[in-house]
């Protein structure tokens, strides 16, 4: 039985983890943290989620008993102290939250040298598949074809482009042997000029309840391939995110992403 610790746990991602871990027989909920304002510390973590009760009180403190693996969908500035947590426990931790600073991903890299470490920009197993998807047509179309990449997600997300969004460029850039620092183009306005060559570029939509919406566009002269991938309902994030946790438990300490818990490479 793996024992999990979710940080971020009242979230729209944390919830919808209670909820998918419920359906499963090797995995036990041990701990759900929130921030130290939040109004649900004390209640019970599977009645928040929407499920039965599972006597594991929400809290902002530090973790009672011990746990395997941590999945962390929090905000970055909650980053240091969970990887400290774990590092504490000698346990893995997922990393599912976006919009990290350089700062905050040298955190990560540091705690990976002691513990397993995943960080996935995006958990579901479909999207893992279409950044390999990206790379085979990045590398085979080469700079003949000008990248777009337009993502599109609820009203309440505060990071832009999403994390996903630069997976997919980034794995577009290295396809082409870029670096996605120096052709990425992130905003456009006013009188811009002709699209720079071997450039990148990247459009957000922000509105509603979209769950999650990314295409990358390859345009050539006389056609167009476009992958994309849309999300229904966050299940599919929560799933990944556990199935990524399942397989963390059993790895030595290390940087790791969802290509090598898929084993994609």
């Amino acid at each position: 039985m793996i024992k999990v610790a979710i940080a971020g746990a009242a979230g729209r991602m944390g919830q919808a983890i209670i909820r998918e871990m419920e359906c499963l027989d090797d995995m036990m909920l041990v701990a759900a943290l929130v921030s130290e304002r939040s109004r649900l510390v004390g209640k019970d973590a599977g009645e928040m989620a929407g499920v039965r009760a599972l006597s594991v009180p929400v809290s902002s403190g530090a973790i009672e008993g011990a746990f395997d693996v941590m999945v962390d969908f929090s905000r970055p500035d909650a980053l240091r102290e969970n990887l400290e947590i774990c590092k504490r426990q000698g346990a893995g931790i997922v990393v599912g939250t976006t919009g990290l600073n350089d700062s905050q991903n040298q955190s990560m890299a540091e705690a990976a040298k002691q513990i397993p470490v995943l960080y996935a920009a995006n958990t579901s197993i479909g999207i893992n598949l279409c950044v390999s998807l990206v790379e085979m047509a990045a590398r085979v179309l080469g700079e003949a074809s000008d990248i777009e990449i337009i993502e599109a997600h609820h009203r309440h997300k505060v990071d832009a482009p999403s994390g996903t969004a630069i997976l997919l460029g980034e794995a577009a850039a290295m396809a082409r042997d870029q670096d996605l620092a120096a052709c990425g183009i992130f905003s456009r306005e006013g009188y811009t000029g002709e699209r720079p060559a071997g450039s990148i570029g990247f459009s957000t939509i922000r509105g509603g309840d979209i769950a999650g919406e990314h295409t990358v566009m390859f345009i050539g002269e006389s056609e167009r391939i476009e992958i994309t991938h849309r999300t229904t309902d966050r299940k599919i994030f929560a799933r990944g995110a556990l199935k990524a946790a399942g397989w963390l438990s059993g790895q030595k300490s290390g940087l790791y992403t969802m290509r090598d818990a898929l084993n994609l490479d």
